[in-house]
C-alpha cells in the first residue's frame, strides 16, 4: 500500500504542470499610472484572465484610480458612487470575466490618455487539438510521472 504521503507529493506532482498561475501586471509598466501615456497600446498584447491583479502605482494625491462602466469611461466621466482607488500602490484582482473600465477622475487626465479599458477571460486558451506540445508532451509527461510513482509506491511499502 502506498502511504499517504506519497500518493499527496505524486498528486502534487501529476497537476503541478497544468496549474495556470495569476499574473500582477504594473499597469503601465515603469511609467506607471499617469498622464499622456497610452494604456490601450500597453494592454493589447495582455492577456488578462480572472484571478490576475491589476497594480496601479502614481503619486497619491496627484492621480486616483476608478472603476467605471463602458459609456463613464467614454465621456471621461465617474459616476456619483463610483469605487475609487487613492494608495498610489493600488491593487485591484481581476475577480470577474468581462469587459473593465479604469480612469483618473482627477481635471483632465482621463482626457490625456490615463485611462484603461481591457477584457477579462475566464481561462487561458487552449492549444488547438492537433498541437504536437499538449497533445504528446504533457500527456506523455504524465503518463511516464505516474508510472514512476507507482513502481516507486511498490518499492516503498
Amino acid at each position: 500500500m502506498v502511504s499517504n504521503r506519497f500518493l499527496s507529493v505524486a498528486i502534487a506532482v501529476i497537476l503541478l504542470p497544468t496549474i495556470a498561475l495569476a499574473t500582477d501586471y504594473i499597469v503601465g509598466d515603469g511609467k506607471g499610472w499617469t498622464t499622456n501615456f497610452n494604456y490601450q497600446d500597453w494592454a493589447k498584447d495582455k492577456m488578462f484572465m480572472v484571478g490576475d491583479v491589476l497594480v496601479f502605482n502614481y503619486e497619491a494625491g496627484n492621480h486616483d484610480v476608478v472603476k467605471v462602466n463602458g459609456s463613464a469611461f467614454k465621456d471621461c466621466s465617474p459616476p456619483p458612487g463610483a469605487e475609487n482607488f487613492t494608495s498610489g500602490n493600488d491593487k485591484i484582482e481581476l475577480k470577474a470575466t468581462g469587459n473593465k473600465w479604469y480612469l483618473c477622475s482627477k481635471s483632465g487626465h482621463c482626457n490625456t490618455g490615463q485611462k484603461l479599458s481591457i477584457t477579462v477571460m475566464d481561462m487561458a486558451p487552449q492549444p488547438a487539438p492537433n498541437s504536437a506540445v499538449r497533445g504528446i508532451i504533457f500527456p506523455g509527461f504524465q503518463l511516464f510521472i505516474v508510472a514512476f510513482v507507482f513502481l516507486m509506491g511498490i518499492n516503498v511499502v
